[in-house]
């Protein structure tokens, strides 16, 4: 190791603060030393780290290329260095990655005037995935540096909330003079001087927060972005048109300009290769294909083809493989193809590493941070403890490639066969239509070498993104969309943020890449299905596609549950007795009953070998004969209540056990709250009788079915109508054991007696203004919360209103504030918005309502909020410090091991959506199931994608297929409205209805007439108010 130059000083962002040094806490293996350092003649290395400073490295020139990346891991103690990479310009004036296999001297031909820069080469899904502070700060540095030179393009939100959260791990707490001087001598994204009042106001609103936590919620934003971790290879199709390919854990992106506008995910891809100039992806070949379909992009050069296949293969083998792949046998006599692989852990061996190992914690300098945590440090000290040999500052240069990250996945299991220069990839044949699917329609696009710098940050169109969170009508998972305004009462967009500063949630959406099936194009539809016109056919296909998803449903509880939860200790025996002595006998019932119904579809499409129709045309001897065998094991399903409340009787009991349903909730296959599950078989009985109700109704009274459906019918009618009176309580008591969940500050929520009647987003005028807020009305009670900044995106309560003695009236002319109505209590009162007119009087009537079931019964009297939280203030003196959008009260969980929530509950869309939802609605939306094949339309071409969709708890879920065991994405549908195309949309297809939301627009295409009126009816259920004819406490049975 070279030794330092006291006299070179870093001069340029991080010099102008003028910033002492700060620290962080980094992790130390005491087996981390510094790499073997083969003989040979030695040369130094120059390294420009993160944080803009230059490290000298001596180092063998015969060693290989992991020897120097595990030497400056060990400089700065990284034991997660396997995000990273040197990446460097070869002689092409290409930027490629250090390869670690080869030795150094065969990739850098002038190591004294080659400058490699340390980078972040593997984003991962979810930055919660990374459990060292020191390495959330080096992501933090890389996106740093990417909006800086703009290749992190994102709306003026998202731009300024982030810059916010910068600053705030830099300066610290909001000082008015200070930040303002501090952003007019400093720049962090293009253009930045209009965002300056925008930034400050965010900045505000961080107070008290430590660089480790500015980092992770730095990373929350930018994450969710459309552009994060990208970056673009220039690249043509077969058209000439010019689009740009990237890499992301997901598969690999096409774009067109900044806007993604096809994705291949990994499971989809049997091969990627190349071949001169030509980027070949083999898909593989559809179940509804006799054929394979081969996609081809014209790339500059060989050199580029090769080097986008190698990050390929990498990209490839650390977020899907388990472990580092081995290599390949040397051939003895010719070779074909590169023998190039990827050499280092996987993503899961990271992890798991991480997570078995004990470090030791020892200090790191934050180099632009002035702000100082002696509570966390006891020393000064630098990044590394090795000598620190030159600094030097350099320009702001944008330094990570890497990829886009949209949701977390289970991404470990499935291979791909990638190989180089192989001659049969260029002779499959694809049809022009395949082409015009697999890069669909391309017009003005621009194309982008990672080299070339946006002087601006750039917008582009809207478009749809999968996975984890944003404050968006479609919001993402994981990824989301950089444009556009987000608050309570304007258009959300993906990745968007409310100006009080908050994250959104962790809301998903269908998009190109995660749910991204094979795609189906009408003009090469040459093998059109020819299936049965007659209406009783289709509602018996409903059946057969609703009994599937209850199927697998049903596996959630005895398969998947069983096997986090069931098998543990901590698992009391009755719970496990209650819950698999119902669920499994029901499992195994519907497996059978599955069976038989598929069978007779068949046999109904003549798809078998039997082709006499007249006895298999009908489905009603089929649902009597095993609804009879179904009655006995419905007979303690009046007892759910029974098990909802053991299990939330256990998990107090015992902390474990409430880890892990907690963490059972948060994994993709449980993709609705898991009391939601232990309700599914009344639910279900329901949706029997309505399939019943619908064949019946159809069929004349002489058809040969019309009998057995009407016995059927009132089999399954006896046994709902014994069940109604218990199913209303026991869905009041799921809700409030779900709302339980997603409020922090209440004690006794579930109480007898109480009642949810309704919950939703209002804005709540106090000294500082309206403040938006999530209010929940119960039948004794009206709750108000705000959404806390801790990673458990939990509501905190602020206060109570007992409904008794309270009076309600409108009070739009009193304060000049649209659709406002005043709450008057007997100690104090409240004055709140609502969004709309409608929301108003929705209201206002269920309070009206709440208000006389008040007087006239006798509710829980218990106190509802913790003793820290009291309602005998004043709200407009109490609500500057109880509802602080910080609340520094409040819990905060720890940044090295985030307590996670379920961040997609009604209660997030809501205050996403700024609207309500009433226990009249839950229960028309758990009623209204629907599932099967539709196909959506892509927003730039007439393709359509194949997709399997669920419909239930107000939301779409969308998989690739039925035998998936979890969506890939989903759509809350709250807010939406669903319509058919008009003739200015140029939809000329049948049976197509619309999702439109503000701009955002789905188009969605369903098999016959009828499959489309039901979609179009089980998603007004979630979409229109309920009718308010209909009691408040929803007594009446759902048609």
């Amino acid at each position: 190791m070279a030794e330092p130059d006291p006299d070179t000083i870093s001069s340029g962002a991080g010099q102008r603060l003028g910033a002492p040094e700060t620290l962080g806490i980094s992790t130390l293996d005491p087996g981390h030393r510094p790499p073997a350092m083969p003989p040979g003649r030695h040369v130094t290395i120059r390294v420009r780290m993160l944080d803009d400073t230059e490290e000298l490295f001596d180092i063998s020139q015969k060693a290989s290329g992991k020897v120097l990346f595990d030497l400056v891991c060990s400089h700065m103690n990284l034991i997660e260095g396997d995000y990273f990479g040197l990446e460097f310009q070869n002689q092409q004036k290409m930027m490629v990655w250090l390869d670690h296999i080869k030795p150094i001297i065969k990739q850098l031909r002038r190591p004294k005037h080659t400058i490699l820069r340390f980078s972040v080469k593997f984003f991962p899904p979810d930055h919660a995935q990374l459990l060292e502070e020191l390495t959330r700060y080096l992501f933090a540095l890389q996106i740093k540096q990417d909006l800086y030179c703009g290749r992190l393009t994102c709306n003026d939100t998202s731009a300024a909330l982030m810059v916010s959260y910068i600053i705030q791990s830099e300066i610290g707490d909001f000082e008015e003079s200070q930040c303002r001087s501090h952003l007019l001598n400093n720049n962090y994204i293009p253009d930045q001087m209009p965002l300056i009042d925008k930034i400050m106001e965010f900045h505000s609103k961080n107070i008290g927060q430590t660089p480790a936590e500015s980092d992770y919620h730095l990373l929350e934003v930018a994450r969710r972005l459309e552009m994060y971790g990208i970056r673009l290879h220039p690249a043509k199709d077969r058209e000439g048109t010019k689009l740009s390919l990237t890499v992301a854990h997901t598969g690999v992106l096409v774009f067109q300009g900044h806007t993604k506008i096809n994705a291949f995910n990994w499971s989809k891809v049997r091969k990627l290769s190349f071949k001169r100039k030509r980027f070949l992806i083999k898909l593989r070949p559809d179940l509804n294909s006799s054929y394979q379909d081969t996609l081809e992009f014209l790339m500059p050069s060989r050199d580029c083809c090769k080097v986008f296949w190698k990050i390929c293969v990498e990209y490839h083998a650390f977020f899907r493989l388990f472990e580092e792949p081995k290599p390949k046998p040397k051939p003895v006599l010719f070779s074909r193809g590169s023998s190039f692989r990827f050499s280092g852990r996987t993503q899961k061996q990271v992890i798991e590493y991480v997570k078995e190992s004990e470090f030791k914690k020892i200090p790191f300098e934050r180099k632009h941070s002035r702000v100082q945590y002696s509570s966390r440090v006891q020393h000064n000290s630098r990044l590394s403890p090795l000598p620190s040999p030159s600094h030097r500052e350099v320009p702001t240069d944008s330094g990570a490639p890497g990829d886009r990250i949209d949701s977390p996945r289970r991404h470990w299991k499935e291979s791909v066969l990638v190989s180089a220069e192989d001659p049969s990839a260029s002779r499959a044949r694809m049809s022009p239509s395949h082409q015009r699917n697999g890069h669909e329609e391309r017009t003005g696009s621009v194309s982008r070498t990672e080299e070339t710098r946006s002087p601006t940050r750039q917008t582009h169109p809207e478009h749809l993104n999968t996975g984890v969170v944003s404050n968006s009508p479609h919001l993402s998972a994981s990824s989301g969309h950089s444009h556009g305004m987000v608050n309570g009462q304007k258009s959300l967009e993906l990745c968007s943020h409310s100006p009080d500063g908050r994250l959104p949630s962790p809301l998903t959406s269908p998009l190109l890449n995660d749910a991204c099936s094979v795609r189906t194009d009408d003009e090469d539809e040459v093998r059109r299905k020819r299936f049965p016109t007659d209406r009783a056919y289709f509602i018996a296909k409903e059946l057969l596609t609703t009994e599937r998803t209850y199927v697998k449903d049903l596996e959630v509880v005895t398969v998947s549950f069983q096997s986090a939860v069931g098998q543990d200790e901590a698992t009391p025996d009755s719970l496990k007795d209650a819950i698999f002595s119902t669920f499994e006998p029901l499992h195994k019932f519907h497996t059978g009953f599955l069976r038989e119904v598929e069978q007779r579809l068949a046999l109904w499409e003549g798809r078998s070998n039997a082709h006499i129709k007249g006895d298999y045309q009908r489905i009603g001897d089929v649902l009597l004969k095993n609804l009879q065998g179904l009655k006995p094991l419905t007979a303690n399903l009046s007892k759910q209540s029974e098990i909802l409340l053991e299990l939330e009787k256990a998990c107090k009991a015992s902390r474990r056990l409430e880890g892990l349903c907690r963490d059972f909730e948060l994994q993709k296959v449980c993709y609705i709250p898991l009391n939601v599950f232990i309700l599914r078989p009344l639910h279900r009985l329901i949706h029997y009788k309505q399939i019943l109700e619908l064949l019946c109704k159809h069929y004349p009274a002489t058809h040969v079915d019309f009998r057995d459906c009407r016995a059927a019918l009132a089999d399954v009618s006896e046994v709902v109508d014994q069940l109604q009176g218990s199913l209303i309580k026991m869905e009041n008591l799921q809700k409030l054991l779900e709302l339980k969940k997603d409020l922090i500050g209440v004690d006794n929520l579930v109480v007898p007696g109480r009642e949810f009647i309704r919950l939703g987003c209002l804005s709540k005028l106090s000294g500082k203004g309206l403040q938006q807020r999530m209010f929940f009305l119960f039948n004794d009670v009206i709750l108000y919360t705000s959404r806390g900044m801790t990673a458990t995106n939990q509501f905190k309560v602020h206060g109570q209103l007992p409904l008794h003695g309270m009076t309600i009236r409108e009070s739009e002319d009193e304060w000049g504030v649209p659709h406002a109505f005043t709450l008057v209590g007997q100690r104090q009162s409240v004055v709140v918005a609502a969004s709309s007119l409608v929301e108003m009087e929705k209201w206002m009537e269920d309070v009206k309502m709440a208000i006389e079931m008040a007087k006239t019964s006798n509710g829980p009297s218990s106190e509802l909020l913790t003793s820290s939280l009291t309602d005998n203030k004043c709200p407009e003196d109490s609500s500057v410090e109880a509802e602080s959008e910080d609340d520094m009260t409040a819990p905060h969980a720890s940044l090295e091991k985030p307590t996670p929530h379920r961040g997609n509950t009604m209660v997030h869309v809501c205050w996403h959506r700024n609207t309500s939802v009433s226990m009249v609605d839950f229960s028309i939306a758990v009623e209204n199931q629907l599932s099967g094949n539709l196909l959506r339309k892509f927003k730039n071409s007439n393709g359509w994608q194949k997709l399997w969709v669920v419909f239930t708890n107000f939301s779409l879920f969308f998989y690739k297929s039925h035998q998936d065991d979890y969506p890939l994405a989903s759509l809350p549908l709250l807010g939406y409205s669903v319509t058919v195309p008009s003739e200015s949309e140029n939809i000329h297809k049948d049976y197509v209805f619309k999702l439109h939301f503000k701009s955002h627009v789905y188009y969605f295409r369903s098999e016959s007439e009828y499959t489309f009126e039901r979609w179009m009816e089980v998603i007004r259920s979630a979409t229109v108010p309920s009718s308010r004819a209909r009691g408040l406490n929803g007594k009446e049975t759902h048609a």
